[in-house]
């Protein structure tokens, strides 16, 4: 991992552990981001609850979450940055093993480290995840194909919207 990775990795380590205890049911912390958008670096909490997030939850979950940053000592984040705390929306990123336990039966994006059979990328149905291994239902051209992807090699899953 490069130098700019390890700080990223850092800055998201250290923001999750100072907010996670203060977001409280019913909300939920899906995902925390720290990357440049532009000119601009951009921290995202993306948070969700059921029924979904309104504006007045994240202007609320703003309220909360600020403070708490600027209170980490010694600060963290090597430039000036935006706050943006957000729902995850319909491809919400599924970032730990219990949240792709949840997404069975839901269509998600699955982008692998290293190619299977020379594709990289799947999109279908999860169907089963045991903590070791993901099975996927997909279209390949004409046909409907499994494939079972072993989780260490999953780099980023996702919700998808079926189109």
């Amino acid at each position: 991992m490069c130098e700019e990775g390890k700080i990223i990795a850092a800055i998201v380590d250290i923001v999750s552990q100072v907010i996670t205890p203060a977001i409280a049911e019913p909300f939920e912390l899906v995902s925390v981001e720290y990357e440049k958008m532009g000119k601009d670096q951009v921290l995202s909490i993306l948070v969700d609850k059921p029924g979904g997030i309104t504006v007045e939850d994240t202007a609320e979950l703003t309220e909360i979450i600020s403070p708490l940053l600027d209170a980490i000592e010694p600060d963290p984040f090597p430039d000036r940055y935006m706050l943006e705390v957000s729902s995850p929306g319909l491809e919400r990123p599924l970032k730990t093993a219990e949240s792709l336990t949840n997404a069975i039966g839901q269509y998600v994006n699955i982008s692998l480290y290293q190619a299977i059979d020379k594709v990289k990328h799947f999109e279908g149905d999860l169907v089963a995840f045991d903590g070791e291994t993901l099975t996927i239902t997909y279209r390949d051209k004409t046909s409907q194909k499994t494939i079972d992807i072993p989780y260490q090699m999953v780099a980023k899953a996702r919700l998808a919207v079926k189109l």
